[in-house]
């Protein structure tokens, strides 16, 4: 077989091994099966191709063929608008909405892993040059093993401590501890919140938590996570009903009033806890020069 042949097969293989890898359905159920995972699947094929040949390319000096890859870029960005627009449409009939954020955030994730899936690639390609078909399987784990370190990313877990919150009412106005949620005039509304309801306070490690869980792209997105695999207890037109975030804004903790149709408080912890932190809501305060004066 052909050296440049040995490279792009060999490179395009891992590269593609890599998306599979990354490629998950999980309880968001997106990507879609099975055609939104074919989608994805066709796209980490040519992103694998394309960077297992731009090897090659630039072996044999062919510096105009390796333009391709600015044009797979825009190529990518597409798909990203796409992924954002068509799940935006589907959120609109979310009982639980995702929220602009998190959208966003999973367009990003699926753009991002073509871009890894090119690396990998590439990776693997250089190296079959260099040390033969095992030297580039080698390099080519490697790099899916770095593709998986850039797939995650922190928890809610990692950032805040998460307990049980009593929720109660005084008259009409709804608690979780001592903050203030909402007013419920219906009777009828307060038994069934009591009855099915929980609450939970999150309480931020430091200020860069504090400043990251105050986004409510990040608030949303934990409330649609619990809803997503806990069930939620409401349906249209019963907005006493809607799980809502309020912060208090002297300690910055969050509470949070959820309405699941699995009322497991334990399992609502948990899955807070493994809710992504955004990368879109992340603040630093601390890093900034003002406030490394201010300590």
């Amino acid at each position: 077989m052909n050296l440049y042949t040995k490279m792009i097969l060999v490179g395009t293989i891992l590269g593609v091994i890599a998306r599979l890898y990354m490629l998950r359905t999980d309880y968001r159920q997106y990507p879609t099966y099975p055609h939104g995972r074919v989608i994805h699947i066709a796209l980490g094929v040519i992103a694998s191709g394309l960077g297992a040949v731009a090897v090659p390319a630039l072996i044999q000096k062919n510096y105009t063929a390796v333009t391709f890859l600015a044009m797979a870029a825009q190529q990518f960005r597409d798909v990203r608008n796409m992924e954002r627009q068509m799940l935006s449409n589907v959120d609109q009939n979310e009982l639980v909405p995702r929220g602009v954020t998190y959208i966003e955030g999973i367009a990003m994730v699926f753009e991002g892993r073509n871009y890894l899936a090119i690396f990998t690639a590439f990776v693997t390609s250089l190296a079959t040059y260099f040390f033969n078909w095992y030297g580039g399987i080698a390099a080519g784990l490697a790099g899916i093993a770095i593709s998986v370190r850039f797939m995650s990313g922190n928890v809610v877990g990692d950032i805040a401590d998460i307990r049980e919150g009593r929720l109660h009412f005084d008259g009409p106005n709804l608690y979780v501890d001592d903050i203030h949620i909402m007013n419920i005039g219906l009777e009828d509304s307060k038994q069934h919140i009591l009855q099915q309801g929980i609450g939970i306070i999150l309480t931020p490690k430091n200020a860069n938590a504090k400043t990251t869980l105050a986004h409510l792209g990040q608030r949303q997105a934990i409330i649609h996570d619990v809803s997503t695999i806990l069930g939620i207890y409401r349906d249209s037109g019963t907005p006493s009903f809607v799980p809502l975030s309020k912060r208090d804004l002297a300690t910055g903790r969050l509470a949070f009033f959820l309405l699941p149709l699995e009322r497991d408080m334990e399992t609502a912890k948990f899955i807070i806890s493994r809710s992504p932190v955004l990368e879109n809501s992340i603040r630093k305060p601390l890093k900034s020069e003002a406030m490394k004066r201010l300590r």
